[in-house]
């Protein structure tokens, strides 16, 4: 441990514990969950800072989008933090670069430490505001087939729950696959182009200072400014940003989830779902609409679920709540065409 870790709790670990439990945390992203205290990234480095768990009054994510991202119409871009609050009031944040990646953090701290809140106040108030108003548009009653497939949608829907690794790259590496599928050639060659003149100029001005010329620095400065500019783009293609890689982490996260639905099916065809959908999202919305009496089984409750997210698109407007389980489903089932 080069750098020890701050505490940004009231209480403290003694050195040689922290160190052992930093050492050992599960790291996800720029954060970390240890045994003993959870770890955050600072502006720079990461898990630069700990806090024992003891002293977390709630912790959940934040994501800042553009202009118009709360309309509820459309998807945008967006950026995704932790954020982490204290029991005496202090808040802490750490941006990532995949939302992803701060889902499947919430996911193992709610397994973990079930006991620590995982929304914060306002969207606990929202949550429960949704909830009495999807409750209404509930049958009173539901047919014996109904309450069937809503037992069986249930039950697959908790025991995916205890896979959250699997699940979360599995919507991953369909949005990923879905973007870069789409990214224009025409996008990618401008986009080497513009690398290869910000490149130049970096090169040209490094040799300008060398031979002292004037005006040199403003050639390094534009270049590199040019090259962060392309590169966090993510439409140059690199080792891992291309189409076959895209491909083969789907097909690697589908084979994964494809065991798992298997091992929970006992090697019978009974899942509810197939693997390129098997996801809690999915399997909560298809409960909503057989308890909405629009589908009587799980077949048809899917079926229904396909047409829904059919019909989303930038001009229908939706709650934030449904905003953010169509961003994180309906990749799965556009890179499948709804198959």
């Amino acid at each position: 441990m080069i750098l020890k870790p701050v505490c940004i709790g009231t209480s403290q670990l003694r050195d040689d514990i922290l160190k052992e439990d930093a050492r050992r945390c599960l790291r996800i992203g720029p954060c970390g969950l240890g045994e003993k205290a959870l770890y955050i990234g600072s502006l720079f480095l990461e898990r630069r800072c700990y806090i024992r768990y003891s002293d977390i009054s709630r912790c959940f994510k934040r994501v800042a989008m553009s202009k118009g991202g709360f309309t509820g119409k459309g998807m945008f871009g967006s950026i995704a933090y932790l954020v982490v609050l204290t029991r005496s009031g202090e808040e802490h944040q750490c941006s990532f670069k995949f939302e992803d990646e701060v889902d499947l953090f919430l996911a193992q701290l709610k397994t973990a430490h079930p006991d620590i809140r995982l929304h914060s106040e306002e969207a606990e108030r929202k949550l429960k505001e949704a909830e009495e108003k999807e409750r209404a548009r509930y049958l009173d009653k539901l047919s014996p087939e109904q309450d069937a497939a809503v037992r069986d949608l249930t039950a697959a829907e908790h025991a995916l729950r205890r896979y959250p690794v699997q699940y979360t790259q599995l919507a991953h590496a369909a949005r990923q696959k879905r973007i870069i599928d789409h990214i224009s050639p025409t996008y990618r060659l401008a986009a080497m182009v513009v690398f290869g003149l910000a490149a130049a100029a970096a090169l040209f001005g490094v040799y300008s200072i060398i031979q002292g010329m004037g005006g040199a620095v403003y050639f390094v400065l534009f270049g590199i400014a040019a090259i962060f500019a392309v590169v966090s783009s993510r439409i140059l293609p690199t080792g891992r940003n291309n189409r076959k890689a895209a491909q083969e982490d789907w097909e690697s996260a589908l084979q994964a989830m494809a065991k798992i639905v298997d091992e929970e099916s006992n090697g019978r065809q009974t899942f509810p779902v197939p693997a390129q959908y098997a996801h809690p999202v999915v399997l909560e919305r298809m409960i909503r609409v057989v308890r909405e009496g629009r589908a009587s089984s799980a077949a048809e409750a899917l079926a229904v679920e396909k047409e829904d997210l059919r019909k989303l698109n930038y001009t229908v407007e939706v709650s934030q709540k449904e905003h953010d389980e169509v961003v994180m489903v309906k990749p799965m089932f556009l890179v499948m065409n709804y198959e």
